[in-house]
């Protein structure tokens, strides 16, 4: 064993840097690899277009940033600064017409007409109880939820609206529209109840505590955590790769936020055949090709109220989207795809210089795909925002296999670290009460590819590190993760 070090961590992403601090605050002299320049992963924060305009490499708006267990424990709303729209994300439609989730559910019904009762119902119960959700969603579907009545509930909007009846309770087009645009950051096929219930937690979040947004970008969040780990003996080491379990220090832990397929790859023949063959059947999902503008002034939305939106999903309707995310699922590009929006310096003058703007945006493709999305997009978002082409001072685009080549953690473009269909999120990636553990001694895996799955939650880093205390230090009690702590 390494005199000089308890416990190592591989990926300084936010998984990777929630089980460091987890077991830096437990005792354990930590230490954190990383293979690129910059800490933070799916949370970096980079000038990718012109200089002073800083751009978030993935992750850029944050609905678990106030839900997530781990950051809850953390305290990361005391230690970030965060903006949080009163207008969480909007869905644009043609003719200037616009689904509009505000944080206020009331002011969202109203603003749907004859629908808002129906969205009403539908979301009402989720919001009351957003933490139940995030606390049911938030782990190992194989668990007990402490909350059954929440999980039921959850349960059966979910198969509604993950089944050719969601459209039963609705009588026009824009709620339905406003629904599917947050169910499709999934990169799944429409209707389905994965997709469905992603969509509706995310949509408890929107209206229960908003999508917030980390004051200079993602990486505030990345540094907050590093400051942590650092405050109590912990260190990170950028710019170095790791190819093998055998390079690594020999420390009673390891963790390690890499997908499976890395795992099967770095740990060889330590790797139990059963466990191999487990990983191996893992399944990717669906890529995305990640476009960025440097503006040189607001996008302009043809409805001024999508200007005040934190997120907009850019798709048209319901079966638009449907359309688009289906032809995806079946390895098409769609010609009209549906692309995810954020605006942040219309709430953060930092992120450029004064008067400019950046814009962050996403478009599903198939996996592995070479293709540049960047005029697809731009057509796409002028069609509901007229003359957006003429704001336009410069363009970083990157297809599926570029988004790989720069986070291995993303294969052929999987933000997902593993496609997120039902059976993926119960057996993630192997069936197990405790699948952050795998049969290498003293090795853990807490990337977005065990439960809870992909988001900026910390969750898996979390639960990875709470396993190797209880298994190799027989500590059950957890540590005090509070800025005071």
């Amino acid at each position: 064993m390494d005199t000089d070090l308890d416990a190592v961590v591989v990926g300084a992403g936010p998984n990777g840097l929630a089980a460091a601090v987890t077991l830096a605050r437990a005792g354990l002299k930590v230490r954190v690899y990383e293979r690129a320049d910059q800490a933070g992963g799916g949370a970096a924060t980079r000038e990718l277009t012109l200089p002073g305009f800083r751009h978030d490499v993935c992750s850029a708006v944050h609905p678990l940033a106030f839900e997530s267990r781990f950051f809850r424990e953390f305290g990361l709303r005391d230690r970030v600064d965060f903006v949080i729209p009163d207008l969480s994300f909007a869905q644009p439609l043609d003719g200037g017409r616009a689904g509009l989730a505000y944080l206020d559910l009331d002011r969202t019904a109203e603003a749907l007409g004859r629908d808002g009762e129906a969205y009403a119902r539908l979301m009402a119960p989720l919001v009351r109880r957003s933490t139940e959700v995030a606390e049911f969603t938030g782990s190992s579907l194989l668990r007990i939820p402490a909350d059954p009545a929440t999980a039921v509930s959850f349960g059966l909007r979910a198969l509604e609206q993950g089944s050719p009846a969601w459209n039963l309770r609705f009588r026009e087009d824009v709620a339905p529209a406003l629904l599917t645009g947050v169910a499709a950051h999934t990169i799944l096929a429409q209707p389905s109840v994965a997709a469905a219930g992603a969509g509706l937690a995310l949509g408890a979040y929107a209206h229960a505590r908003g999508w917030p947004i980390p004051v200079g970008g993602s990486q505030a969040i990345v540094d907050a955590m590093i400051d942590d780990l650092r405050a109590h003996g912990g260190d990170v080491v950028l710019g170095h790769p790791v190819s093998t379990l055998h390079e690594l220090p020999r420390t009673p832990v390891t963790v390690l936020d890499v997908t499976p397929r890395a795992l099967a790859e770095m740990g060889g023949d330590l790797v139990p055949a059963g466990y191999r063959r487990a990983l191996e059947k893992f399944r990717y999902g669906g890529g995305v090709a990640k476009i960025d503008f440097a503006l040189s002034e607001p996008v302009p939305w043809a409805n001024p109220e999508v200007r005040r939106a934190g997120t907009v999903h850019v798709g048209g309707t319901r079966a638009e989207v449907m359309d688009a995310e289906n032809d995806v699922n079946r390895g098409q590009l769609p010609d009209r795809p549906y692309v995810l929006v954020s605006q942040p310096t219309i709430f953060d003058a930092t992120r450029a210089p004064e008067g400019q703007h950046t814009l962050w945006t996403y478009t599903h493709v198939p996996a592995g795909s070479a293709d540049d999305r960047a005029e697809a997009v731009i057509a796409q978002i002028e069609r509901f925002a007229p003359g957006f082409r003429d704001t336009i001072l410069a363009v970083n685009s990157r297809s599926a296999v570029e988004v790989e080549r720069h986070n291995p953690n993303y294969p052929g473009g999987d933000i997902a670290a593993g496609a997120p269909t039902l059976w993926q999120m119960v057996r993630r990636p192997v069936l197990s009460t405790d699948p952050w553990r795998t049969p290498i001694p003293g090795v853990y895996l807490a990337s977005a590819s065990v439960p809870p799955g992909p988001g900026v939650h910390g969750l898996a880093g979390w639960f990875a590190a709470r396993s190797a205390l209880r298994h190799e230090y027989g500590t059950r009690a957890l540590p005090d993760l509070s800025p005071g702590g």
